[in-house]
């Protein structure tokens, strides 16, 4: 990260709530295209540092991204608030003085954008005020929220107009919050409720439909983006009598993570 950060423009895509068994089993059947190939190598299984939305970007934000599910992989984080006796802190990990990487990407001469999607980030509350408030400037409406089945396509629109504004020189972080696969999310494949994992795999397939609106939008720009796509939790649809989030089960605590690199020479996904 110490070579990417300066150089390239950022990208960090939070897939609210996707469970990893679900992303894998679309990918490898074909019906997620563009994250197909975006993410050639596929869905990496790991373990989220939250259980919920709240707690999950606390961690994300100060450097502690999903750990590997391999007990024998490199567990190096990416970015770090510097601490001692840190035992994940690399020669390769981009550390920062302050409390958080937004903040300290900012003050090397990011612009930092959110677009947000639950209710954690709508600002109408002192809570859902913390985490937008570590950007320059954050968005979001009802209808990027997750009562609306065109979300997703509002989000990415959103982004691609704010980014479009930015001079060609400026180096940027986009984080997004997509707030299409949380519950509800039925009505991708019906008419009432109840959410269940063919509602939740059907969300998924709607936002990767939408996905070239970002990523055409990213190339725009003509810098290299260091992308981040991953969940930050999962959820439970009964199994072993557990229904959500905010719970230790498999279900919620097993996602999926991905990087890559978006150069400008690269068609869209």
């Amino acid at each position: 990260m110490n070579s990417i950060v300066g150089s390239h423009d950022i990208l960090m895509l939070v897939l609210d709530t996707l469970r990893y068994d679900v992303a894998e089993r679309e990918l490898h059947a074909g019906n997620t295209p563009h994250f197909s190939a975006l993410l050639p190598r596929g869905w990496e299984k790991r373990h989220t540092p939250g259980s919920f939305t709240y707690a999950a970007h606390q961690a994300f934000f100060a450097g502690f991204l999903p750990t590997p599910a391999d007990p024998s992989a490199d567990n190096t984080r990416l970015f770090a608030a510097k601490f001692a006796g840190s035992e994940t802190t690399g020669t390769h990990t981009k550390t920062f003085e302050c409390d958080n990487w937004v903040t300290g990407l900012a003050h090397e001469g990011y612009h930092t954008l959110c677009i947000g999607g639950v209710g954690f980030f709508n600002q109408q509350t002192a809570v859902s005020r913390v985490l937008p408030g570590l950007f320059h400037e954050a968005h979001w409406s009802t209808e990027m929220g997750v009562t609306n089945r065109h979300s997703t396509e509002l989000q990415f629109t959103k982004a691609a107009e704010r980014l479009a504004a930015l001079p060609p020189d400026q180096k940027s972080l986009l984080f997004i919050n997509v707030s299409a696969l949380h519950q509800p999310n039925y009505f991708y494949c019906r008419e009432q409720g109840p959410d269940d994992l063919e509602s939740h795999a059907a969300a998924l397939r709607y936002v990767d439909s939408q996905l070239p609106l970002l990523t055409t939008a990213l190339q725009r720009r003509q810098r290299p983006v260091f992308c981040l796509i991953l969940s930050d939790h999962g959820t439970a649809y009964g199994e072993e009598g557990w229904t959500g989030h905010r719970l230790a089960h498999p279900s919620v605590w097993t996602v999926p993570y991905g990087e890559t690199v978006l150069t400008p020479e690269k068609e869209a996904a």
